[in-house]
């Protein structure tokens, strides 16, 4: 299937030249260090191109949410370390996103060297694309990248500024985000079933309808079933629901495309060491909650997995991060991950699910974008992308930084 998008080939790169790489680096830490290295990792074969070729890597890359304002807990300094033990050389980090200081450390840079940036979003100008921080931004290349597919759905700065002027291509990861969606939405084979999890049903409307385009069978876990059981008018004790959208569900249902739980595990509190109970899905007493789906559903969907040629999972079938409430998240891992079909983990809680039963190796795609992938599938494209796409003036005479500047 052709990908409408400008290659990492395609760029006009010659040795010394400066390459602005936007990359999702966006991890868990715990304290000083990276706890889940698999956005780091992907991109590898991104700048290992790159620096092959001669160019000076400059990084761009978000962590967590510090509003703007410099904040040391979201410092990208445990990543540039992470970042340099997997390329086996270090990586500078700069002392700050833009500037004269920053500037001066691009400028020293020779080719093959990494820099990364400080946390773009330290900047208030780049959640809000301002034109001057994009302009400051886009002066530190020559060239652009854009492998940050988990976070272009966002029209930031970072993703949309410096293609308006820059020769731009996609990242390798991108690349393949793109080519593992596009997939799903153009060419599935049938039958072709979606799992989809997670906490609020109105975050998943609008895709659950792309998906019905598609898909031959809708399978509904996590707190969001509870949404779709009240719409058949079943009382679900003291489990989160979102009654606003109950309509919105009963027509969902009445497409007789989409699964929900016949049965769930409950509890009084969320805890690790809660006391729980098996119950039919129409017999969740009050004070009571549902906190994972039952094992007669999570077999059922196993099956509906097990037979489909195509697999889309996005979102967890319970609170998996506590023991009492993981079986069925697991049951649908496996089987996933047992499948013969063509498998795609879209990204979020359901990627970190995989990796932590030790899944992953044996699916065909783990998404590094949940919001990312969700907008794909329900829009068809994204901002980053299409900014990669656009026109860009025939002449470009980018601002340089000189040496020594």
């Amino acid at each position: 299937m052709a990908i409408d998008l400008p290659r990492l080939e395609d760029l006009p790169l010659t040795s010394g030249q400066r390459v602005l790489a936007r990359i999702d680096f966006n991890v868990p830490l715990d304290g000083d260090r990276v706890t889940d290295d698999l956005r780091i990792s992907t991109a590898l074969p991104t700048i290992q191109w790159l620096r092959e070729r001669g160019a000076v890597v400059v990084i761009g890359a978000h962590l967590g949410r510090p509003k703007g304002v410099v904040d040391p807990k979201f410092s990208m300094a445990p990543v540039a370390k992470r970042l340099g033990e997997l390329l086996g050389s270090p990586v500078t980090l700069a002392p700050g996103v833009v500037g004269p200081e920053v500037e001066a450390v691009v400028a020293a840079a020779l080719p093959g060297d990494v820099v990364l940036l400080e946390n773009l979003r330290f900047e208030p100008g780049e959640t809000t694309d301002d034109p001057a921080f994009g302009a400051a931004l886009t002066r530190l290349g020559d060239l652009y990248v854009n492998d940050a597919f988990g976070a272009s759905h966002r029209s930031h700065a970072s993703i949309v500024a410096p293609p308006r002027t820059l020769p731009s291509a996609a990242g390798r990861l991108m690349f393949r985000e793109v080519e593992v969606l596009s997939t799903l939405l153009h060419g599935a084979e049938h039958p072709f079933v979606s799992v989809l999890g997670g906490a609020k049903v109105a975050d998943k409307l609008g895709v659950i309808d792309a998906l019905l385009e598609r898909c031959d069978t809708i399978l509904i876990g996590g707190a969001m079933a509870f949404t779709f059981l009240l719409a058949q008018g079943i009382s679900v004790g003291d489990s989160l629901v979102q009654p606003d959208f109950v309509d919105e569900c009963a027509r969902l249902l009445a497409t007789g495309r989409v699964q929900i739980p016949t049965d769930f595990v409950i509890a009084q509190d969320v805890s690790a060491d809660a006391a729980t109970q098996i119950v039919k899905a129409n017999r969740i007493p009050d004070g009571w909650k549902g906190l994972d789906v039952g094992p007669e559903t999570a077999s059922t969907y196993a099956q509906v997995v097990t037979d489909a040629k195509t697999v889309l999972w996005n979102g967890p079938m319970g609170m998996f991060e506590l023991p009492p409430f993981a079986a069925g998240t697991r049951t649908v891992a496996e089987a996933v991950a047992a499948s013969r079909a063509f498998t795609v983990i879209g990204g979020g809680d359901s990627a970190a699910a995989i990796r932590e039963f030790g899944l992953a190796d044996q699916v065909s795609h783990v998404s590094t974008g949940g919001g990312a992938s969700l907008e794909y599938i329900e829009a068809g494209d994204l901002p980053g992308l299409e900014a990669l796409r656009a026109p860009r003036p025939e002449k470009t005479e980018p601002e340089t930084i000189e040496k020594g500047s």
